[in-house]
């Protein structure tokens, strides 16, 4: 047993050579007091042996755990940078929106069943007198009609956004006997001149030929 000892001793004196040739003199005359003691004391180099191999399993461990933790730092910041990202383009989406809600705010969106609002087309198919048929008119958007001025009430059927399908369902009417059938618009309830929607009657034509 102390054979091997003195063994490892000298193995790790032998090993140290090129370290102790660099050490100072002070150093190397402290190294070899203690190297002296060592030979004395063999179990004493036993244990300074045995807790270098614990000291550098413990380095080793402590090695594998950092790499361990940079590799989750890592992935952690991969995630806030793609979540930085998402935000970044929630951000945008928002700023978008909030500006295309502004834009409906100042030219809201018609609803298409809206008849109140906005420009629209019936096709009238008469006058008449004596003939009150205005309590149908409350429950059917597509059948109305107005008081004259002499008691004649102007009745009309239909209801358009587009100028160009009232004018085939006027031509409808027509073919059917309905002579005096004519279209009449009406912007935000109230009847109006032709004239007065002319411009976007145009408009609308040129368009759809355009697509066309």
């Amino acid at each position: 047993m102390k054979t091997r000892v003195l063994f490892l001793c000298l193995a790790l004196i032998f090993s140290g050579i090129q370290v102790f040739a660099q050490l100072s003199k002070a150093e190397k005359k402290e190294w070899k007091k203690k190297a002296k003691e060592f030979k004395k004391n063999p179990a004493s180099l036993k244990q300074l042996s045995e807790e270098k191999v614990v000291a550098v399993e413990n380095v080793s461990a402590l090695t594998t755990q950092n790499k361990q933790l940079q590799s989750t730092i890592s992935d952690k910041d991969a995630k806030i940078a793609e979540l930085e990202d998402q935000i970044s383009r929630m951000r945008s989406e928002l700023t978008s929106l909030n500006a295309e809600l502004a834009q409906l705010k100042l030219t809201p969106v018609i609803n298409p069943m809206d008849f109140s609002k906005g420009v629209v087309f019936k096709v009238q198919v008469g006058a008449f007198k004596n003939k009150d048929l205005s309590k149908y008119f409350d429950n059917n958007p597509n059948f109305g009609g107005e008081a004259a001025e002499k008691g004649d009430q102007k009745l009309t059927i239909g209801v358009f956004r587009d100028y160009w399908e009232a004018d085939t369902f006027k031509k409808y009417m027509r073919d059917m006997g309905v002579k005096d059938a004519w279209i009449v618009p009406y912007k935000d309830g109230v009847r109006v001149e032709i004239k007065d929607v002319l411009e976007g009657v145009t408009a609308d034509k040129v368009e759809k030929t355009a697509t066309n």
